[in-house]
């Protein structure tokens, strides 16, 4: 081929070509992300809604089902799945399938949420319908707290939302940062129903009452065109209308009679600065928190975001009130830091191991730095394919580059020696290098390609193996066609550079090397030369044992499937991630206070177990769905890294669930988490129960509990760990209206049910300002 007589003519143009390829990964090693794994997890949106006071099956009937009506059939759409919890809130994912342009998917779903908006309540009208992308990489919780205990969650909880989120939500790689605590601020309305019936109102009046006088007003201009006059000056009016504090709301007037005879809402009413909902808490090790989850964008550096957010709350830091600290006690990427880490030292030892295999069988320096250098100009010049495909710097990609190293040698190696015999025959090294092109380049034209074809396929494996597998394939073949296309350049115009005539004398360097390592050079020839011999020997004495040879190799696949059909499959096995998640179930109906108690139990039980680190507790919080649910706790367990502990994270989940037995309130028990987020809650497997035949909740509940209870009966299942977040045994209390009597007593049906919201639920008014920000008010029961 002539392809490499041009390089070998003109050395200077492989070198240019080479150092190309070698500055083209270098610039591209800084520029790609880092994480633990490729992008797999299919793209997510998310809608949430909130109709405070209503139940699940009500959010099911008046809010889930008008919206998904309207976005099923959304382009990409592989299915959907909503939550609604018992404190109102509504969580709906969209799911689509792998590639798809989640910015664009967004604004689709969007588009139709907007349809359905008019058939939603006026309540989750008037609270808002959130459509936003939904990111599984929970990259770090950040906590806030008071060791001393001189601030309480309520105003931790506040001052993360006015003073850090904001910060924190800027930095680059941020998708979402949320606030986990106590609430935001929220003008909370505590009724007296027995001072509102004295006074002869009704929940709707004090709610009338409170949207007319708190309200902001556009006051005008006086002055401004078109009015007529000699105006000089114009001024622009403004009037106090949305109320700020307490006091304020307190003088509102509901009712006037006689002269000076006034009734305020401070009259029937208690009201106070308070949270927006009493719903959900956050504790670091038994200590009220504040807690900040930070989720990474699609595509951003999780180890650089990590780095920005620990700078950033330093910096903060600087500010905090006496008495407030941070921490960070969930962070993934102390994982993910260890495993790339493991993987580039395996990656060293890998190439040390090639230069030292190199030398031993060449002896030369000249021959040894010819195939040595293809090394670093294939490894680092396949991170420039990486970041031209979007891809990112992973467990897998450096595997892939692993494996890569011993390919990318052995090219080189054939030019190296095939040159070398040219020289022995007494070729000039310029000649010996045209004529061995001329014999090996379509070999290693042949051997790079069907090497690439042997990766090349996984890279078109459809669905979530695909996705995960591909960076891995890409990887590889991009190293071996790098090497093959230095061993047609590169290799032969260094051979003919540096290999001297036959007969020349030793060079200094060779002299060295010599005398440096002959004593390993020599003995190793010798044993070498007799392994070579009687290789040599046994192959010809089988040559003509074809029978015997074959049926031994018939034998060894026979062995090798049945080893395969053995061996347990899987996708990703289960990793040690130093951390674990805690979940507890409470009895239907359990209030939150419960669940804090138990949790806190269960934090006690943990710090007590050697190898555990921290806990970060949430009363209220369904992990599952991130939705709010009284009767069930999420707990995140940090745990201290391998090398300072016995035990493994199996085994410490294992003692967790066995200590968290013992309570005996409710179920508890420790999960290990998924190998990779998103794909799955935990270290197993998610099923779904449909009710395609609109049986109800009662037998949709039944049959999802005879499947769970048949999975525990299956062996290599923990029944502790099968559980379903379906609850449709909440004890409820039916309220039945006797229309007909309301009617009778000259009542409105709106004012009976406005008196069961506001009393029993939590009835949104509007809203108020208060520190730059907007805050909502509720009217609720005393």
């Amino acid at each position: 081929m002539n392809l490499s007589r041009v390089f070998v003519d003109r050395p200077i143009l492989a070198g240019v070509l080479s150092i190309f390829i070698l500055i083209s990964g270098l610039i591209a090693i800084p520029t790609l992300p880092i994480s633990e794994y490729p992008e797999v997890v299919p793209p997510t949106v998310q809608v949430t809604a909130a109709y405070p006071g209503a139940n699940p099956q009500t959010l099911s009937e008046t809010v889930a089902a008008p919206l998904e009506e309207a976005i099923n059939g959304v382009e990409n759409m592989i299915y959907m799945k909503s939550v609604g919890s018992s404190d109102g809130q509504l969580s709906l994912q969209v799911t689509f399938a792998g590639g798809t342009d989640i910015d664009l998917a967004a604004v689709q779903v969007q588009n139709r949420v907007a349809t359905a908006l008019p058939r939603l309540p006026e309540a989750v009208r008037a609270l808002g319908v959130a459509t936003a992308k939904s990111s599984p990489n929970l990259t770090m919780v950040v906590h806030l707290t008071s060791p001393q205990g001189e601030y309480d969650g309520f105003y931790l909880s506040n001052y993360v939302t006015l003073n850090i989120k904001d910060e924190l939500a800027r930095l680059p790689g941020v998708g979402q940062a949320l606030v986990f605590g106590a609430g935001d601020y929220s003008m909370r309305i505590w009724l007296d129903p027995e001072k509102v019936a004295s006074r002869e109102l009704t929940v709707g009046d004090i709610i009338a009452a409170i949207r007319e006088q708190n309200i902001q007003v556009s006051a005008g201009i006086i002055g401004g065109p078109p009015q007529s006059g000699s105006n000089f000056s114009q001024y622009s009016l403004s009037a106090r209308g949305r109320l700020e504090t307490a006091e304020e709301f307190e003088n509102i007037v509901l009712k006037t009679g006689s002269p000076g005879a006034v009734t305020t809402l401070g009259d029937v009413a208690r009201v106070e600065l308070g949270a927006e909902t009493y719903s959900l808490r956050s504790t670091l090790n038994n200590q009220q928190a504040a807690a900040i989850p930070i989720f990474q964008s699609p595509g951003a550096n999780s180890i650089e975001l990590s780095d920005s957010v620990r700078a950033k709350m330093a910096e903060l830091a600087e500010n905090f009130p006496p008495g407030v600290s941070w921490d960070v006690a969930y962070d993934p990427t102390v994982f993910v830091r260890e495993s790339i880490k493991s993987v580039i030292a395996t990656l060293l030892e890998a190439v040390l191991l090639v230069v030292l295999v190199v030398v031993l069988f060449l002896q030369t320096w000249r021959a040894s730095i010819i195939p040595l250098l293809a090394v670093p100009v294939s490894i680092i010049g396949t991170f420039a394919v990486l970041l031209l495909l979007g891809f990112s710097i992973n467990v897998l990609t450096l595997f892939g580059l692993v494996l890569a190293i011993g390919i990318v040698v052995d090219d080189a190696i054939v030019v190296v020696e095939n040159v070398e015999r040219h020289i022995e025959l007494g070729e000039s090294p310029r000649d010996a290098a045209r004529k061995a092109m001329q014999e090996v380049s379509g070999p290693i034209v042949a051997i790079s390609l069907v090497l690439a074809a042997v990766f090349v396929p996984l890279a078109f494996l459809g669905g979530v193996t695909g996705e995960f597998y591909r960076q891995f394939a890409v990887t590889i073949s991009a190293a071996v066609l790098i090497s093959a296309f230095n061993s047609l350049t590169l290799s032969p115009a260094m051979a003919a550079v540096l290999l001297k005539p036959a007969g020349s004398p030793v060079h200094t360097t060779g002299r060295i090397i010599n005398f440096l390592f002959g004593w390993i050079f020599r003995p190793f020839n010798r044993i070498f030369d007799r392994g070579a011999k009687s290789y040599e020997r046994r192959t010809k004495r089988n040559i003509g044992r074809g029978g015997r040879l074959t049926l031994i190799y018939v034998l060894l696949i026979g062995v090798a499937v049945m080893g395969f059909r053995a061996v347990p499959g899987g996708f990703i096995p289960t990793q040690d991630k130093q951390y674990l998640f805690g979940v507890v179930l409470l009895p239907e109906g359990a209030t939150i206070q419960r669940t804090d108690e138990m949790l806190r139990k269960m934090t006690d039980l943990a710090l007590d177990t050697p190898g555990i680190a921290s806990t970060v507790a949430f009363p209220g919080l369904n992990a599952v769905h991130f939705v709010n649910t009284p009767n069930i706790g999420t707990m995140f367990i940090g745990i201290e890294p391998a090398n300072e502990r016995e035990s493994s994270a199996t085994e410490l989940a294992s003692q967790l669930s066995g200590k968290f037995s013992s309570i005996k309130e409710g179920l508890a028990f420790a999960l290990m988490p998924p190998p990779v987020l998103g794909l799955g809650n935990s270290s197993g497997v998610e099923m779904f129960v449909q009710d395609r035949g609109n049986l109800g909740f009662g037998v949709l509940n039944q049959s999802t509990q005879q499947l769970a209870g048949a999975l525990r009966q299956e062996p290599g299942f923990d029944p502790y760990s099968i559980l379903s977040s379906f609850q449709s045994n909440v004890p409820q209390l039916k309220a039945v209206v006797d229309r007909r009597k309301v009617k009778e007593q000259n009542l409105q049906l709106t004012d009976v049910f406005d008196a069961l919201q506001g009393y029993l639920g939590s009835a949104y008014v509007n809203d108020f300002n208060l520190f730059g920000r907007t805050y909502s008010v509720y009217v609720q029961a005393d």
